[in-house]
């Protein structure tokens, strides 16, 4: 593992990444919980089952995900469960022929916020995701 500790403001950047991925994680979580009547208009477009049970389950992971990676403790836990969150979601977007960058790619981004900001504030993933040489 690398000896040097993480600094204030790698971890302070980092936790700011998270925290941004954790909010809009939780608000996408708590819309599929209720569920907005967004959320089955949008399962209707995108190919998925639009019933409130369904949103339900999908608001769950997301919520279970999100607090996994909001504790340090279960941070990479939580972190490789959202990644196979978002990667189910870029499929998805992809089978219907959604735009590129706008939706196909939204994962991918939030995926980068989520290993980005654990990267920043965590020297395990340092120690798995060794990007630097020093």
């Amino acid at each position: 593992m690398n000896d040097q500790p993480v600094s204030k403001t790698a971890r302070t950047i980092g936790w700011v990444l998270s925290g941004l991925v954790i909010l809009f994680l939780l608000f996408d979580g708590v819309i599929k919980l209720v569920p907005l009547q967004v959320v089955l208009d949008t399962s209707t477009k995108i190919g998925l089952p639009a019933t409130v049970e369904f949103a339900r389950l999908l608001g769950i992971i997301t919520l279970g995900g999100a607090i996994l990676y909001a504790i340090p403790r279960t941070s990479i836990l939580g972190a490789i469960l959202l990644t196979g969150l978002m990667g189910g979601a870029m499929a998805t977007h992809l089978r219907i022929g959604s735009p590129l960058f706008s939706h196909i790619l939204f994962g991918f981004y939030l995926g980068l916020l989520v290993w980005g900001g654990l990267w920043l504030r965590d020297l395990r993933v340092r120690a798995l995701l060794p990007l630097m040489r020093g």
